[in-house]
């Protein structure tokens, strides 16, 4: 027979009293998926949670939109075009999209509405050159002793690494990709 167990929480968290700054980089498949995870996780606790997507438009279908937009406490924001970037063709409407992000990403995190601010995929688009390290960087400096920071995606400038006060590599040891096996939805997008 199956046990029902109710979790109830006695009160909810006061806002986090420091907050960090994480980092969730690698070739390995599971960066958002871990920034999502700690935004239910923030969510659970009562904390107000703002999640700014750098490379994935309003247009591309991805679970996480549907499920954050349902969520209490969080709010959300899309950025980009459709379609990959290739970084050899950055077109203006590219840099616009990441430059609007990145300063809602701002707003949000010093606004006083949020204890936890998410940039998912902002590594790419420094990377890329969307954005520039010294803004990002300037971000991390000027962010309110109580709210937590969260940037996702590959190639992530050591200098960030440096500033960041955890940093997690997702690893590639194996992808279905390397077999042909593509993306597939409610999994991997």
């Amino acid at each position: 027979m199956i046990q029902e167990r109710t979790f109830a929480s006695s009160s909810l968290l006061e806002p986090t009293a420091t907050g960090l700054v994480s980092i969730f980089i690698g070739d390995g498949k599971g960066k958002t998926t871990a920034a999502i995870g700690t935004v239910i996780r923030a969510v659970g606790h009562g904390l107000r949670v703002f999640v700014v997507f750098f490379m994935k438009g309003r247009d591309y279908v991805h679970g996480e939109f549907a499920v954050l937009d349902k969520l209490p406490n969080v709010t959300m924001t899309s950025f980009g075009q459709k379609g990959w970037i290739v970084k050899d063709d950055v077109k203006p409407e590219h840099k616009k999209q990441a430059a609007l992000a990145l300063t809602s990403a701002r707003e949000a995190m010093l606004n006083g509405n949020y204890d936890l601010v998410v940039l998912d995929e902002v590594n790419i688009a420094i990377a890329s050159k969307l954005v520039e390290l010294d803004e990002v960087l300037r971000l991390i400096d000027i962010k309110p002793q109580n709210v937590e920071l969260i940037l996702t995606g590959r190639n992530a400038d050591h200098k960030l690494i440096q500033k960041a006060d955890l940093v997690t590599e997702m690893l590639m040891i194996k992808h279905p990709y390397t077999k042909g096996i593509k993306a597939r939805k409610g999994i991997d997008y």
